[in-house]
């Protein structure tokens, strides 16, 4: 993972929405382009590909279909990154 790469892909927050349904349940990108009815279809490919690209989701095939997931991992690193300017992991008296 790219930290670059994650903070662009959860800056927009039509991406960030689109992680908001992954993680209630995996998705195919056709039942996430319905939530997007004013995305074309190409758009709704293109901010799925930055997401796959920043690893915060992953894909599955099954037939003829790609269902999305979210990938918490990525999340839990961000976390711990960001608790460093906090204090509020591994903190020392």
């Amino acid at each position: 993972m790219g930290f670059s790469e994650t903070m662009k892909a959860i800056a927009d927050p039509q991406r960030r929405e689109m992680l908001s349904l992954v993680k209630k349940q995996r998705m195919s990108a056709g039942e996430i382009a319905t939530q997007f009815p004013n995305l074309s279809a190409a758009t709704v490919s293109y901010h799925l590909s930055l997401l796959k690209k920043a690893s915060l989701i992953t894909e599955t095939k099954y037939k003829n279909f790609i269902y999305y997931e979210l990938n918490a991992s990525v999340f839990e690193e961000i976390i711990l990154w960001c608790a460093q300017f906090t204090g509020g992991i591994d903190e020392k008296p």
